[in-house]
């Protein structure tokens, strides 16, 4: 079965959210299931958003110099401590600054939808970063088990103040999962599978945050800093293992995951572990196969992409869901003027069948 629908990952290097809406839904009209703000403003650079929210906080002060870092360095990134004399157990946060972003963006995505640009259905994608994001990006190792618990407690107490302004049946919920991988992947520091139980029972405490009435999804992310993966994925081996124990370990179901694809990428091996997936057809699948530079991709590579997600699939239990396409990480650091050359390759895309 071919692709039907795009999905987005969040950020999108336009002005402002009704900017975003207006552009998504006229660039991309068949095959929308869920609008995001396009994290404009503050919140462009992912999780930075968090660490300029740090930087105010006298509880937090720098590791080392913060001017010194080099981008796509994902081991460089600039380090915070506690300031002395603060007791960790003790620790409170800032507010993140999610629900207000939210409300504001979700006040326009109504207005567009009471002027009919938004279709009726479509709902309003909130992204956050997992809590582990930040703290383990940001904070200096040693200081990261103490802190974490705090951390994800004011990024939750935020998500349900976002959810109670909004109506239930109007919103979807995305966990962006990128630095598990890392550490999954040995890329930031220490991890493997020491780490996979733990980062699986985060994962699964996120998902079911998320009330039973409202989708939650992950997206499934190798980074995009200084436009370079931390590691390339040598299959979606680890994505589906990571999924299939999500959905064991939550409570509740997740409701739609985007997987990554590099883009060059059209080796069957790369796909075969599609096979092994383990969830219900109520769990939607995405699949990065919109490249951000497809002046630089083979010709065919995209079909042959879609015939090998097919096959995969096709092979294991999950064989009638349909099934759709996005960007490997959200659009944030795209070019401006490239952005609408984007959206309109995911509408050619799904034409293409």
């Amino acid at each position: 079965m071919p692709p039907t629908h795009a999905h987005f990952n969040g950020s999108v290097n336009l002005p402002d959210a009704e900017t975003v809406m207006r552009e998504i839904t006229t660039r991309v009209p068949a095959g929308l299931r869920r609008l995001p703000d396009g994290e404009t403003g503050d919140r462009g650079n992912w999780i930075f958003f968090q660490m300029q929210k740090f930087l105010q906080w006298p509880s937090l002060v720098p590791a080392g110099p913060l001017d010194a870092v080099v981008d796509g360095d994902y081991e460089g990134m600039p380090k915070l401590r506690l300031a002395d004399g603060v007791d960790p157990a003790e620790m409170t946060w800032p507010d993140i600054g999610y629900a207000d972003a939210y409300l504001g963006s979700y006040a326009t995505f109504s207005q567009l939808r009471d002027q009919g640009v938004i279709p009726r259905g479509v709902r309003f994608q909130v992204e956050y970063p997992t809590p582990l994001a930040s703290i383990g990006a940001y904070l200096v190792p040693e200081q990261q088990p103490a802190l974490l618990p705090s951390y994800e407690q004011a990024m939750f107490a935020d998500l349900d103040r976002l959810l109670a302004a909004v109506p239930h049946d109007d919103v979807a919920v995305q966990w962006d999962v990128a630095v598990e991988f890392g550490v999954l992947e040995g890329s930031f520091g220490p991890g493997g599978d020491e780490a996979f139980e733990p980062i699986v029972a985060g994962l699964a405490h996120c998902i079911d945050q998320v009330p039973a009435d409202i989708p939650a999804g992950l997206h499934l992310c190798y980074g995009d800093y200084g436009h370079q993966h931390f590691t390339q994925p040598e299959s979606l081996a680890l994505q589906v293992r990571v999924v299939n124990s999500v959905q064991i370990a939550a409570d509740r179901p997740v409701s739609f995951v985007s997987f990554t694809v590099p883009q060059y990428q059209h080796q069957e091996g790369y796909f075969a572990p599609l096979a092994d997936l383990a969830v219900g057809l109520e769990t939607e699948l995405n699949f990065a196969l919109v490249p951000y530079h497809p002046a630089d991709q083979a010709p065919g590579t995209t079909a042959e992409q879609v015939r090998l997600i097919d096959a995969a699939l096709a092979s294991g239990p999950e064989t009638e869901g349909s099934w759709g396409i996005c960007t490997e990480c959200g659009m944030g650091r795209v070019q401006r003027d490239d952005v609408p050359a984007l959206l309109d390759l995911h509408s050619a895309i799904l034409a293409a069948g």
